[in-house]
């Protein structure tokens, strides 16, 4: 019973999780000069191409669906909080400004819902691609 509530909780974890991930990388696909912009002004990186973008975005896209299937846990699951804790610790400028730049903050409880994905991973069985149920041979 005590496995089933935390498989709960981290599906749970990871649904919300592809949401933001998800949109990420549609927006790539869909809004490369916002990419771009995106690029340029928190990873310093500046004139990538609109035909990268949708190549970033068709490979986050498919990290994302895999991710959301629970499959390759370690790996999936493992650049998942990597690239989300790229992306929370280069906005480090917009947490000095608290109070302009609310929306920033939410990207700390999604990076400890990635650690936690992560790190349970073992324990993350529901609805899980190649995982199953504790018990079960």
């Amino acid at each position: 019973m005590k496995e089933l509530k935390v498989a709960k909780a981290l599906l749970s974890l990871r649904l919300g999780v592809f949401v933001v991930m998800f949109v990420w990388s549609i927006d790539k696909l869909l809004n490369p000069d916002h990419s771009a912009q995106v690029f340029e002004h928190f990873y310093g990186v500046a004139g990538v191409s609109a035909a990268a973008f949708t190549v970033l975005g068709c490979l986050q896209l498919l990290l994302v669906f895999v991710f959301l299937a629970g499959a390759y846990q370690r790996f999936s699951y493992g650049l998942i909080f990597l690239l989300h804790g790229i992306s929370t610790l280069s906005s480090w400028q917009q947490y000095l400004d608290a109070f302009n730049n609310l929306l920033f903050f939410a990207a700390w409880p999604m990076l400890a819902a990635c650690f936690a994905l992560y790190y349970l991973r073992d324990m993350d069985w529901l609805l899980a691609w190649d995982h199953r149920s504790p018990g079960v041979s």
